[in-house]
């Protein structure tokens, strides 16, 4: 288990900092355990995504991956390009554009599962398998509406001192 860290600075009582800290160091750890195979840890989570609720288009991948949709299709052009994922006009809705796995996308994806898996033991290991469990809980907190309307109330507040 890993020992808490304490770090004296400023920014030590903003949360987003902290959290934007955190997900910056543990993607770096992730993209190490994923680079046999080519992928960031971005670029897998969009490839994951898109198998779960293929056909899907940017506006709903982009919902589902709480992305901006415009950094969402700056992040398709190199998995596009490298023969992952087809981006094809939907032929119900011209406007709009399919996005689907190509057999090279399923295949990478298969290629950096058991990557993955080995990076998801290497977390649970380091921060324990219970903890980690808790932790993705509270992220889903953090995820759900409810956080963003109790955030948003919040925020409307004068700051106590």
């Amino acid at each position: 288990m890993v020992k808490k860290v304490e770090r004296k600075t400023k920014d030590g009582q903003c949360s987003c900092t902290a959290l934007r800290r955190a997900t910056r160091r543990i993607s770096q750890l992730y993209d190490a355990a994923l680079a046999p195979c080519g992928l960031k840890t971005t670029q897998r989570a969009i490839l994951a995504q898109i198998r779960r609720s293929e056909p899907t288009n940017v506006g709903m991948l982009a919902d589902a991956l709480v992305m901006d949709s415009g950094a969402l299709a700056h992040t398709l052009r190199p998995i596009e390009r490298d023969g992952f994922i087809a981006i094809e006009v939907n032929p119900d809705d011209r406007r709009h554009r399919l996005i689907t796995l190509t057999p090279q996308g399923h295949a990478k994806l298969a290629e950096s599962e058991l990557l993955w898996r080995k990076a998801q033991a290497g977390f649970n290991a380091a921060f324990g398998r219970v903890e980690s469990e808790a932790l993705r809980n509270m992220l889903e907190l953090l995820l759900s509406d409810d956080f963003a309307t109790s955030f948003a109330k919040g925020a409307a507040k004068p700051a106590s001192r």
